[in-house]
This record gives C-alpha cells, sequence and structure tokens, in this order.
C-alpha cells in the first residue's frame, strides 16, 4: 500500500509543520512533477512559490518562523522555485535571511526581477537583489511587467554570460501584454516567461503558451487561484468524484492540475503565508497529471 507523505507524518504523530523541520527523518520517492526547461535540459518541479504581498513583513522572529515553514514544507515536498521582486516591498531580503537557515540537499531556485527603468538604475537595483536575497548567483532574473525591457535585457545577457544567473525571463500578470510577451519571445532569445493562466483566466491557451512551447521557453503561471476569487466561484461546492483517480483533495489542487494540465506549463507560483496551505499547493503537483482532454472536463464545474 501506498503511504503519501501527509499521511506518514501522521503515522508517526507529527503534523506536517511540525515535522517541517524534521526533513531528514523521513524519505520518500513520493515528489511532485518536474518539467523540463527546454534552454537547458535541466528538470524544475511544478510547484514553487511567489512571495508578492505574503513576503512583504518584518523581519521578526514570529513571521521569519512561519515563512521558514513554508519553505521547509516546499523543499520537503521536491519544490525548489521561489519568486520575488524588487517590487515586493521586504520580499528579497525575507528570502535572502531565509535562506541562509535553510538546511536542505537541494538548494532554492531563485527568481528574482529587474522594475526601474534605465540601464545605471537597473544595475543598481539588481546588485542589491544579489545582497538582499544573500546570493553569489540568481537562477533566474526576469524583466518585471516588460518595464523598459530593451534596456535590462542586455544587462541580463551580461550577468548569463558572467555566469551570475543562468536564466533570463519576462514576466506580466495582465492578458493586454501578451501581444507584447509574444513579440519578444518571437525576436529575443530568452528562457522564461511568466504570465497568468487559470481556470478562470484562459487567453494564454490562444498563442502565448502554443508559442512558448514552439519556441523552447519554459513557463511560470501566476495568479493561479486569481487572487482568491476562484475559491469563491466553488464555495460550498464538492469536488467531483473523478478527482480522487488523479490525487485532488481540494480546490486548490483542482486548480492546479487544471494548469499542469497544459503541457506548455513549466511552473506554477501560488503564493501563501501558511504552512498548510503551501502542503495544499504542494501536492496539487503529485502524479498523476490530468491530460488536455481532461482539462476541458475540468471546466464543468457544477
Amino acid at each position: 500500500m501506498k503511504i503519501s507523505k501527509r499521511g506518514l507524518l501522521r503515522i508517526i504523530g507529527l503534523s506536517p509543520i511540525a515535522a517541517s523541520t524534521k526533513i531528514n527523518l523521513l524519505h520518500s520517492t513520493e515528489l511532485m512533477e518536474r518539467r523540463i526547461i527546454p534552454s537547458s535540459g535541466k528538470l524544475l518541479p511544478v510547484i514553487g512559490l511567489g512571495t508578492s504581498r505574503v513576503f512583504d513583513v518584518k523581519p521578526n522572529k514570529a513571521l521569519l518562523e512561519i515563512r521558514k515553514q513554508i519553505l521547509e514544507i516546499l523543499l520537503f515536498h521536491g519544490g525548489t522555485m521561489v519568486d520575488t521582486s524588487p517590487m515586493y516591498g521586504m520580499a528579497e531580503e525575507i528570502t535572502g535571511i531565509i535562506s541562509r537557515e535553510l538546511n536542505h540537499k537541494d538548494p532554492l531556485f531563485l527568481a528574482t526581477k529587474v522594475w526601474t527603468d534605465g540601464n545605471n538604475e537597473g544595475v543598481t537595483q539588481i546588485n542589491s537583489s544579489f545582497e538582499k536575497m544573500n546570493a553569489p548567483m540568481i537562477d533566474l532574473i526576469q524583466i518585471h511587467n516588460l518595464r523598459d525591457w530593451k534596456t535590462h535585457i542586455k544587462t541580463l545577457r551580461a550577468l548569463k554570460e558572467e555566469g551570475r544567473i543562468n536564466y533570463i525571463g519576462i514576466t506580466h500578470y495582465k492578458a493586454s501584454a501578451f501581444e507584447a510577451m509574444e513579440n519578444i519571445i518571437r525576436k529575443e532569445p530568452i528562457d522564461f516567461a511568466q504570465f497568468n493562466y487559470s481556470l478562470g483566466e484562459r487567453e494564454a491557451e490562444k498563442t502565448l503558451l502554443p508559442l512558448c512551447q514552439d519556441k523552447g521557453i519554459a513557463t511560470i503561471i501566476n495568479r493561479p487561484y486569481m487572487r482568491g476569487k476562484l475559491f469563491k466561484e466553488v464555495k460550498n461546492k464538492k469536488l467531483p468524484n473523478w478527482t480522487k483517480e488523479y490525487n485532488i483533495n481540494s480546490w486548490a489542487q483542482y486548480f492546479l492540475k487544471f494548469i499542469l494540465a497544459n503541457p506548455a506549463v513549466t511552473n506554477i507560483i501560488p503564493a501563501t503565508s501558511k504552512p498548510n496551505n503551501m502542503i495544499d499547493n504542494a501536492e496539487g503537483g503529485y502524479m498523476p497529471i490530468p491530460g488536455i482532454s481532461l482539462q476541458k472536463k475540468m471546466l464543468d464545474i457544477e
């Protein structure tokens, strides 16, 4: 009989949160799915963590401990991606403080952004991100909301050549920016594109997701729950019976697996400040993942 990680924690008498600091006591082959980053061939776990709002906190002991638990849970389940930005207040600094304290064999996949105008300003902001995140190397730096992208992409290329970053990306959170993103993807050699896609916002299916797949661009999906709107729409509704076959045990996992049903999706970054929600999100990346045909069925919520 296969025992889930959550079940194993219950058997040994530890809550998932308490056990998150005792990772070395447990070993399991049950880890979340990983998908290929086309430009490098390396594998990236499909569920990560967004830090917008939820990591913009004061660095006091209680708040830091909760966020450390969240990152430990992410790592425990096989996730590595942490996405932040200078735009998110204290989020980069909080990520840096916590990452220094983590003791895990798998390092975090650190992603941040440049969000300013001008070459000098961009360089200054990027250098500040390295310092705040306590990172000699950052995996991915993205041009936030395409702001002054023609300037910053040159800086990011230089950083990649120097080995200070591994990947270059662009981001936005509105469908109105998709055409601009598509134009960049067609012309520029980038590695990642981050944008919004969910059961309630499907515009990316038309051109952006297929284009990324065709061009070999890894994708990061933000706003998977539409800032919580999707949960309001299913309040007091039960999951369909067929979801048990796909290890879907919550509406959060339903929404995440809807997104992952699209093979052009590489990673999803739901944000949370609650350890239990991090467990729920992480388990949404476990196999089996529905395919495109079942994704259409998932649109019908009674």
